[in-house]
């Protein structure tokens, strides 16, 4: 592991332990999480061309008696792919495996977990992106031969015994795919990318979860929640619940629109889904700097946090949603970003602000 995985994986830990936007999962959110699950395609929400190619997919494979194709998802935390993984399997009428990139650290890991595998089995890898070398290498041939060598021995001694598998379905999930070597992207027969949720599937979303969960919800409360959700379902089921429970106690125990709005103000998760955080680093650039341009180190000290806090669990998301830009020259606020915050850019107060990067 080098050591961008490891700042990321730090940073994406303070994200699920720290925020209730975060995107990453932690204990509580997997135990409700398994509970909302959607059971097969037809109930899973959003994600239209990936849930109609994977149908076709496995549609094929069902018809012609065989294992589905190997199948890597790739996108942002909190869109489904562990899910799909579990819907392949059901789909499939077979049993599913579930590991990790970070718990396979070593080839002999894989191959035992390979090796007790059941014919037809789904085998889902998660950050499939961060499992070791040897494994990686050992992994191209169990996919592609449905077999792995197991080395016995050592030095110029050692043997190499070949051991056959059972035809199995691998389902690897990553943020990253960018990461994965072309040799290994190159034996999924299917890929698919998950996109952020629009705010109306996210609604639906929010519905499905609410009748789950026995949860009274109004269409204007679960647009409410759905537009600070960020596009992510998981983050749209977490607000959810801490909605519901300032319900119960404060009202009762109905979610509106004025009820959502007031809960997830007391969780300063703004209209726009911005946290404290997101906040303060808009904050700190607009009021500080005058909207930039600044260093990431010096925007990272403004703020409190850690360098990697703010590049990997704050600005993607206020990228994304163009309150902010990465620039040559260091962070600069874009005019969203002052209008958002309620603020007036320096060049409009008189002063010399950013004009060179949004004006003339």
């Amino acid at each position: 592991m080098n050591w961008d995985d490891t700042t990321n994986d730090a940073a994406e830990a303070a994200d699920a332990a720290e925020r209730l936007v975060g995107a990453s999962a932690d204990g509580e959110d997997q135990a409700v999480e398994a509970a909302l699950r959607p059971k097969d395609l037809g109930e899973f929400i959003g994600q239209e061309k990936v849930r109609e190619q994977l149908d076709l997919v496995l549609r094929a494979a069902r018809a012609r008696g065989a294992t589905a194709d190997h199948v890597l998802l790739s996108g942002a935390p909190g869109l489904g792919k562990t899910t799909l993984s579990m819907i392949i399997a059901a789909e499939m009428g077979a049993p599913i495996r579930i590991t990790s990139g970070p718990a396979i650290q070593h080839a002999g890991d894989l191959a035992a977990i390979l090796s007790s595998l059941q014919e037809g089995e789904v085998l889902f890898l998660d950050e499939i992106h961060r499992m070791s070398r040897p494994a990686e290498e050992m992994l191209y041939m169990a996919m592609e031969d449905f077999r792995v060598d197991v080395i016995v021995g050592k030095g110029p001694g050692a043997t190499a015994i070949p051991l056959e598998l059972p035809p199995f379905t691998l389902v690897g999930a990553t943020t990253r795919a960018g990461l994965l070597p072309p040799p290994l992207r190159d034996r999924f027969g299917f890929t698919a990318h998950m996109e952020f949720y629009e705010p109306g599937e996210l609604e639906r979303v929010v519905h499905r979860s609410a009748q789950l969960l026995d949860v009274e919800i109004d269409p204007q409360g679960a647009a409410e929640i759905a537009g600070r959700s960020r596009g992510t379902p998981r983050i749209a089921n977490r607000l959810l619940r801490r909605v519901r429970d300032y319900a119960q106690v404060k009202a009762d125990g109905s979610i509106t629109r004025d009820i959502a709005g007031a809960a997830l103000a007391v969780y300063e998760v703004d209209e726009r889904g911005l946290d404290r955080l997101d906040r303060a680093v808009l904050e700190a650039l607009l009021k500080l700097f005058a909207g930039g341009p600044v260093g990431l180190s010096t925007l990272a000290v403004a703020v409190g946090e850690e360098r990697e806090t703010v590049e990997e669990v704050a600005e993607p998301f206020l990228v994304r949603e163009g309150l902010l830009a990465r620039t040559p020259r260091g962070r600069v606020a874009t005019p969203a970003a002052w209008a958002h915050l309620g603020l007036v850019p320096p060049r409009q107060a008189g002063g010399k602000g950013q004009q060179d990067l949004f004006g003339a």
